[in-house]
């Protein structure tokens, strides 16, 4: 009924609808619409400063559970050596080795020391080694014969110089992030900027360096990227429904569960994790994704309906299919708990409760957002939108026509995409999360290739206190031997920087004694016997250098190679630092995705099934959403994409969203047959009235995932572009497999 019917005839049927049609849950929403928008409205303005006060963790503890040995042993190292976060500092320079050259390297040192939050004392160059203050003239002097100055580089090669002697590092230690006199981005800014404005410019590279521009690049990507997604499906929609109302209120629904969402999140005592920038985005795109289905429902019924009936019939009729969308959106994060990474488990459990938050904001603001005035009340179509109706028809036609061609290709098609599971492998560069033009990976290139690894990692174990003799010969095969480590024909580490390296250093005619000479290495490098020695503990260290730019598998084989390797000498030996920590952040990725997605696949099961009654019905809705999933995640293992923390995401949350379109798919379809239609009947009506939404509300989030792409974080290029393409297969599937699978029981044991 349109709205220009006369008073009395809008208000009688108005009272009608209030009093007849609109009972239950939806009659009480739109009753007292205008009561439950405006208190929803007061709610977000008050959780506002609330949400505001949501922190990003940035603390690599956050990256890995409380009781992982790995961050155990790491904590351990911190407090017995007192920190170990260095920065690399690195640049070409000629004549190296002339005292002019030694000068400007003391100079600028001094300024890198002056940087806050950088420990002085810990500063090494190589200028202070081989023009050591602590040494006195004698010492200075001896340093200066050929063949002791030769020796002395080559203690240093491979940390503050190489081998052709024309680059050079200035190595930095940072002030525990417990103690230090600032927060740490302070002085990375500060070493970065001293970095830029040296001639020539140099390199800034260190495992702390990576973590604190993984935090950056996701703490800016997801304020960016969300409002990204909601300009893009904003766009989307208008130019779709060309209405300023019901542009807008997408967009407050999602406005309103973000606020809620964060607000929460602050309540429960919650931090975002280094994958919760997706949550402005991925809350974004459901919340839009949702309103889009009522949006399409409230169109059809408008040319016959009042305004008020009209709404009444689209929340009867979609609520509960909306409700179990976001319960099964809900499920699919939520199987991401089951995995062993911390910030992936954070990210389910944040995005669930966004999931929750939508629905409620969908409850509370679309009656009232309605109804509410009379400006531009009715979304509008557009004239190409029949042409894709008739395609969707010659789509479902199709499938009638030739339903054993379209199986056996259906078929075929997943064993192809099952037997490439076999071939997926575990992305451990680190490094790799960054693109290739990033300043941190640029570094990380120069030094790899001037100076040896940029990777640092330590193999710590205990002592006898009183067996110094036998500690130090087997201290010095060990070195000799992880020095000539090789696998897969590649050295495992690039420097090894052993106790007894600075023993063999002083030469006997300088010190007779190892007090001797420790005392006389104190002078020149007073962090160097602390560095990897604590005497009250007994405990002994061996610092490694290592490539970070090396292929996943072999990495964690060096790593592995050299602890067995230790452990023949030190039977409590295990290696740890930062490098080790990043090279296993998402060692159990792959087992991971198998777990959450078959937790997912077994929880969505179950909710569909209770949905419709039916384990048939909840049986044919997870084939045509896991057909893409698999086909998806086979194609990586077939073209040898690695799997990184973005791609493990992918299978669970492909999955709760794609179900969404099945849900309401097979609830018109339900509703056709029980209203009497015959099965091709409901079948055909369905793709007509529910296929053009699901063409929307998906074009709406492939958009919105899109967007993804932009970020500097790869693996949130990997998770935009790959759910971009399962969520492109879901609507196929659900558009060609799904009536498929109803035509093969004929709809008759489906009721």
């Amino acid at each position: 009924m349109p709205d220009h019917l006369s008073q009395t005839d809008s208000d009688a049927k108005s009272q009608e609808v209030t009093e007849g049609d609109c009972c239950g849950w939806v009659g009480r929403l739109l009753r007292y619409r205008t009561g439950i928008f405006l208190l929803a409205l007061l709610v977000t303005i008050v959780a506002v400063p609330i949400a505001n006060r949501l922190t990003l963790d940035e603390s690599v503890e956050s990256l890995f559970a409380p009781t992982n040995p790995l961050i155990l042993d790491y904590l351990e190292s911190q407090k017995l050596y007192g920190g170990d976060e260095f920065i690399l500092v690195a640049w070409k320079q000629e004549n190296l080795l002339e005292n002019e050259t030694l000068d400007q390297i003391d100079a600028f040192a001094e300024q890198l020391n002056q940087v806050p939050g950088i420990r002085p004392e810990s500063t090494q160059t190589l200028s202070s080694l081989l023009r050591p203050k602590g040494m006195g003239w004698a010492g200075r002097m001896y340093l200066k014969i050929r063949t002791v100055r030769e020796k002395a580089l080559q203690f240093a090669e491979g940390m503050l110089v190489n081998e052709k002697r024309d680059t050079t590092a200035i190595v930095l230690r940072m002030e525990p992030k417990e103690t230090a006199s600032v927060p740490h981005a302070e002085t990375f800014a500060g070493v970065r900027k001293l970095a830029n404005s040296h001639s020539p410019p140099a390199y800034v590279v260190g495992e702390a360096v990576q973590v604190h521009d993984m935090f950056r690049i996701v703490e800016r990507d997801g304020a960016v990227l969300g409002l990204a997604s909601s300009a893009v499906l904003l766009l989307v929609i208008f130019i779709l429904f060309r209405s300023l109302r019901w542009m807008i209120l997408p967009l407050l629904v999602v406005h309103v569960a973000l606020i809620w969402t964060r607000a929460f999140l602050v309540l429960s005592g919650l931090q975002l994790s280094m994958v919760s920038s997706m949550l402005n985005s991925l809350v974004t795109i459901i919340g839009i994704a949702t309103v889009m289905h009522i949006t399409v429902h409230f169109r059809e019924l408008r040319p016959k309906e009042e305004r008020k009936l009209a709404l009444c019939q689209t929340l009867r009729e979609l609520l509960s299919p909306i409700a179990w969308t976001c319960g099964t959106t809900v499920v699919g994060f939520a199987a991401l708990l089951s995995s062993r990474i911390v910030p992936v488990q954070s990210f389910g459990l944040m995005m669930s409760i966004g999931t929750i938050m939508v629905f409620l904001a969908v409850l509370a603001i679309i009656p009232g957002g309605v109804l509410l005035g009379r400006f531009d009340i009715d979304p509008r179509e557009s004239h190409w939108e029949k042409s894709i109706t008739r395609g969707l028809q010659h789509l479902v036609n199709l499938v009638f026509r030739f339903p054993g061609l379209v199986g056996f290709v259906a078929v075929l098609l997943g064993i192809v995409g099952l037997s490439g599971l076999a071939f997926l492998r575990v992305e451990t560069d680190f490094s790799r999360n960054f693109r290739e033009e990033s300043p941190i990976v640029r570094s990380l290139n120069f030094v790899e290739s001037h100076l040896g690894g940029a990777g640092t990692y330590e193999i710590d174990f205990s002592i006898q206190a009183e067996d110094t003799k036998q500690t130090d010969r087997r201290l010095r095969l060990l070195a000799e031997e992880l020095r000539n480590l090789r696998v897969e024909d590649q050295f495992a580490v690039t420097k090894v920087i052993a106790l007894t390296d600075g023993l063999d250093f002083i030469p006997d005619i300088a010190a007779r004694t190892d007090e001797a000479k420790l005392e006389l290495l104190s002078r020149m490098q007073p962090e160097f016997e602390p560095g990897l020695f604590n005497k009250e503990h007994h405990q002994m260290r061996i610092v490694l250098r290592a490539c970070e730019r090396q292929p996943a598998e072999l990495k964690l084989k060096m790593i592995d190679a050299v602890t067995a390797l230790a452990k023949k000498y030190f039977p409590d030996a295990h290696s740890t630092g930062l490098y080790v920590l990043l090279a296993n952040i998402i060692l159990s990725l792959l087992e991971d995705q198998l777990v959450s997605f078959a937790i997912a696949a077994v929880g969505i099961f179950l909710m569909m099934t209770l949905a419709f009654r039916n384990w048939k019905l909840g049986l044919i809705s997870l084939v045509p959403n896991l057909f893409p999933i698999i086909l998806l995640i086979g194609a990586l293992g077939w073209l040898g994409s690695l799997v990184n923390i973005g791609t493990a995401m992918i299978a669970s949350v492909s999955l709760g969203l794609t179900v969404d379109s099945s849900i309401h798919y097979l609830t018109s379809y339900q509703r056709g047959v029980l209203g009497g239609l015959g099965h091709y009947e409901a079948l055909r009506k369905t793709q007509n009235r529910v296929g053009l939404a699901l063409v929307f509300a998906n074009l709406a989030l492939i958009c919105g995932f899109s967007v993804l792409a932009l970020s500097e974080f790869v693996p949130l290029v990997y998770f935009g572009v790959l759910v971009s393409i399962a969520m492109l297969g879901g609507l196929l599937g659900n558009l060609v497999l799904l009536p498929l699978l109803l035509t093969r029981w004929q709809g008759s044991e489906l009721q």
